[in-house]
């Protein structure tokens, strides 16, 4: 496995992190696509994350190197706890995890991270539930609507990273939005988040135009997710190229992320330990991509669904489309 140093944090953070994601049989993520309210309701544990598939999975992660693990609704959190408790770990590991019910949409404008005793109660909820005394990494996602609705918001939210850093209930806070590149160059500016955590993908890049650059400036390392689209580059993008064996375009999709001073490390998500550890062994090698995968490449940017997921994508970070 690779380690890169995630920007002035002194973690050396495994390339590949694993993301805490369990799958319906269609391929999406349980629990948001469940019941989108419960999975972002406090407390609240969908049946059947603590299973023995998602023990092995952790297990194959750590014998492959893999230090830094991604955790969104409390179901993760806790499947996280309970089945690394008897673990014995090989080296340090990384959690990143965000308050629940508090990011995007989920509150409006975002108002309860702005309290501090709020998102202070909220964080030791987090460190109890993941028998932790600080957490790791602490992932916000505000809106645009929140610095719309509140001028002050940006000088409340630093402040309440600042606060938490001081109290040991958090080491590092991240940044993300699903509002574009406005709202994530408002984040990089406070000057208070240590990581930029964004969705990127040879399809969905705009981030390299002045966020990725902004953050880098600053010393923030940078974490990304959606490698593959949701899948759309195998429902959607594969099928209309015609490919029955998707091996080489997946595998280009994911190291192309490295390129252009891009991530510094990818969160993939993954219920099987085949997949993760061919992910795993990819990643460990040279990242430049082969001839044959720029080929590849090149031949997904010419299909219909790309282009369109493309123009879609580069609508929304910019802030024209929700």
């Amino acid at each position: 496995m690779i380690y890169r140093e995630l920007g002035r944090t002194g973690v050396k953070a495994s390339v590949l992190a694993l993301g805490g994601h369990e799958y319906m049989a269609n391929g999406k993520s349980r629990g948001f696509n469940e019941d989108r309210q419960l999975a972002a309701t406090p407390g609240y544990i969908f049946d059947g994350f603590v299973n023995e598939n998602r023990k092995q999975v952790l297990l194959a992660a750590l014998e492959l190197g893999i230090n830094y693990f991604d955790l969104t609704q409390d179901s993760e959190k806790f499947a996280f706890a309970e089945l690394m408790k008897d673990v014995t770990l090989p080296f340090e590991i990384y959690v990143q995890t965000r308050p629940e019910g508090m990011l995007y949409d989920y509150d409006p404008f975002n108002a309860k991270m702005a309290q501090y005793e709020t998102l202070k109660e909220e964080v030791v909820r987090i460190n109890k539930m993941l028998r932790m005394e600080c957490l790791d990494f602490l992932n916000l996602a505000p809106l645009q609507t929140a610095f719309h609705h509140d001028p002050e918001y940006m000088d409340k939210l630093a402040d309440n990273v600042r606060r938490l850093k001081q109290e040991g209930l958090i080491r590092f806070a991240c940044a993300d939005t699903f509002s574009g590149e406005e709202t994530y160059l408002r984040l990089i500016h406070s000057g208070v988040f240590d990581v930029m955590y964004v969705n990127y993908n040879f399809a969905d890049h705009h981030a390299l135009d002045k966020a990725i650059p902004a953050a880098r400036e600053t010393g923030m390392g940078i974490v990304t997710r959606e490698a593959y689209m949701k899948g759309q580059l195998f429902r959607a993008i594969a099928p209309e190229m015609g490919l029955t064996d998707v091996s080489v375009l997946a595998n280009a999709a994911l190291k192309w992320c490295y390129q252009n001073n891009g991530a510094d490390l990818i969160v993939y998500g993954t219920n099987k330990v085949k997949n993760l550890t061919n992910a795993a062994q990819l990643v460990s090698g040279d990242l430049s991509l082969s001839e044959e995968e720029a080929a590849i490449l090149e031949q997904a940017r010419k299909t219909e669904a790309w282009n369109t997921y493309h123009e879609q994508k580069n609508k929304q970070f910019a802030g024209l489309v929700k």
